[in-house]
C-alpha cells in the first residue's frame, strides 16, 4: 500500500458486528471538498449508482446520527452515512476526477473492492482452476449481453460499431493490443475465440472491464459512439494499471490454457451425465 492509498486505509472503521466501514464525512475530507454541503451531490450520484447497478442502497449506505464535540465539553447530533467499500468505490468514482486524491482513491477502492468480492466468496476459493475458468467464462457471457444493450444505448448501433467499440477496451487492458492481435499472439486457429482460450485471471480482469464499463457508460450517460468507444478504452486502461500497481502480469503475458472453455464444458457435461 503506497502513500497515496494510506488515507483511506487509515480512515476505515470497523463495527460493533465485525463490519468494516467509512465515514461519509471523513472520506469527504479526505477528498478535500471544503464543507459537507458540497460532498452530499457526490454522495447522492453514488447511490443512484449503486441502485442503476441492481444493488440495494441500505446495504452500502446506512444512515446514522453521530455525536461529536462543538465546544466547551458540549455535544450534539449530527447526520453521517457509513459507507461499505462498495458505496466508498462509487463515492470516488462519482467525485471531481481533477483532484489527485480522486484519482488515488478510484484506484484504491476499485482494487479493494474486487480483492474482497472474491475474498468473500469461499466457494469460488475451494474452486479448482478449470471450474473458475468456466464460472468467470460465463459470468464474462451474461455481462457482455448486458455492456452489448447499454453500447446500444450510447450510440453502438451496427455489428461492426459493436466490434470497434470491443477492440477498444481490449486495447485499453492489453496495451494496444486489439482483438486481432490478442488472436495472433496466443497462436489460436481462426474458428477459436480469445475468450475461450484465457485462465481464470485473465477472464477476472476482462470481466471487471466489462462490468465497470458498462457502469461508467449508464452513469455518463454517453450517448454517442466515439464517447462510448473512448469510455471503454478509458476503463481497460485503468484495470491494467491497477495490475501493474499491484505488481501483477500484463494480460498478454499471461499463460494460454491447454484446453478451451468449449472442451472443458463438454468434459463436465459428458461426468454429469
Amino acid at each position: 500500500m503506497d502513500e497515496h492509498h494510506q488515507p483511506f486505509e487509515q480512515l476505515k472503521q470497523i463495527s460493533d458486528n465485525g463490519s468494516e466501514f467509512w465515514s461519509a464525512r471523513d472520506l469527504s475530507r479526505v477528498l478535500e471538498y471544503s464543507e459537507y454541503r458540497h460532498f452530499s451531490p457526490v454522495l447522492k450520484r453514488a447511490q443512484e449508482a449503486c441502485l442503476n447497478s441492481g444493488h440495494r442502497r441500505d446495504d452500502h449506505f446506512e444512515d446514522v446520527l453521530e455525536m461529536v464535540q462543538i465546544g466547551s465539553g458540549a455535544r450534539r447530533e449530527i447526520k453521517d452515512v457509513r459507507l461499505s467499500r462498495y458505496a466508498c468505490y462509487l463515492v470516488v468514482q462519482n467525485g471531481d476526477p481533477t483532484k489527485p486524491v480522486v484519482a488515488a482513491g478510484q484506484t484504491y477502492f476499485a482494487l479493494q473492492t474486487r480483492r474482497q468480492e472474491l475474498a468473500d466468496d469461499a466457494a469460488f476459493k475451494q474452486l479448482r482452476e478449470d471450474e473458475k475458468r468456466l464460472f468467470l467464462r460465463n459470468e464474462l457471457k451474461e455481462h457482455n449481453k448486458q455492456l452489448v444493450e447499454t453500447a446500444q444505448q450510447a450510440g453502438v448501433e451496427t455489428t461492426l460499431d459493436f466490434a470497434i467499440f470491443q477492440n477498444h477496451g481490449y486495447q485499453g487492458l492489453y496495451g494496444g493490443m486489439d482483438q486481432k492481435a490478442i488472436h495472433e499472439h496466443k497462436g489460436l486457429k481462426k474458428s477459436q475465440r480469445i475468450l475461450d482460450h484465457m485462465g481464470s485471471t485473465e477472464l477476472a480482469a476482462n470481466l471487471f472491464r466489462a462490468t465497470q464499463t458498462e457502469e461508467k457508460l449508464r452513469r455518463d450517460r454517453v450517448c454517442t459512439k466515439q464517447h462510448a468507444n473512448q469510455t471503454h478504452f478509458d476503463v481497460g486502461k485503468k484495470v491494467r494499471q491497477t495490475i501493474q500497481e499491484l505488481g501483477g502480469t500484463m494480460p498478454e503475458h499471461l499463460p494460454t490454457p491447454e484446453k478451451s472453455i468449449k472442451q472443458l464444458d463438454a468434459a463436465v457435461k459428458k461426468l454429469n451425465k
